[in-house]
């Protein structure tokens, strides 16, 4: 699932962007300032940038430029006035792409998948945490090795949360993403699979290494050393 980092100083127009993105399969982190954007980028490089031109403390045109420096992550400018120059300020400094404001979101949508497409983006299909390694597309699941005999609802859980390392997961989404019939509408059904999933994916299931709770939320999958493939 592709990351996007949505950045912008109106809440409306984040909120917005990001519940059309989010329904259309995206991955969405917010910032609201070009500070928060660039260590947003530091943090976890996004598949692709939604950049306002017009932001406080840093402003779009240096945020871009600072971007390009180190990264070429893919950029679409949202401007708030339809002027060539600013237009073309923006791809100059290496924007991929520019939507002006008023905008339809599902232009939005459209326009970043049309630039996801244009690049090398392709969602990962095995991920690996130390001994653990999980084929997103064999359906399966090894440790140091060993095929793990996990039960359908199980890896789909495993999938869930680590197609999206170091992201909470409540148990009212995890339901959402997974929908296994064991559920059944009830959220501590969760913490019964999870479990049984730590038992035979977790070198302690006393002291999870992977698949991590965040006590009042939810559940994540810890990184650590983990990378995707």
């Amino acid at each position: 699932m592709p990351r996007i980092l949505v950045v912008d100083d109106e809440p409306q127009i984040v909120d917005l962007l990001k519940s059309y993105l989010v329904r259309e399969g995206f991955e969405v982190e917010e910032a609201s300032d070009g500070e928060a954007a660039l260590a947003a980028m530091r943090r976890r490089a996004p598949d692709l940038v939604v950049l306002d031109l017009m932001l406080p403390r840093l402003d779009g045109r240096e945020v871009c430029r600072r971007i390009r420096e180190t990264s070429g992550t893919p950029i679409i400018m949202l401007t708030a006035r339809d002027e060539e120059t600013d237009k073309l300020l923006g791809l100059e400094l290496g924007a991929d792409d520019y939507v002006t404001k008023p905008f339809s979101p599902r232009e939005v949508v459209a326009r970043v998948r049309a630039v996801l497409r244009r690049g090398t983006w392709e969602p990962p299909t095995v991920v690996r945490a130390g001994d653990l390694v999980i084929d997103l597309r064999a359906h399966e699941a090894t440790v140091a090795g060993r095929r793990l005999d996990l039960t359908p609802t199980e890896f789909r859980l495993l999938e869930t949360l680590a197609s999206h390392p170091n992201q909470v997961f409540t148990r009212m989404q995890l339901i959402d993403r997974v929908q296994g019939h064991a559920f059944e509408g009830y959220e501590r059904t969760v913490d019964a699979h999870i479990k049984n999933l730590r038992a035979k994916v977790e070198p302690d299931p006393h002291a999870p290494r992977y698949i991590v709770t965040v006590y009042g939320v939810g559940y994540k999958f810890q990184t650590g050393d983990a990378g995707h493939a």
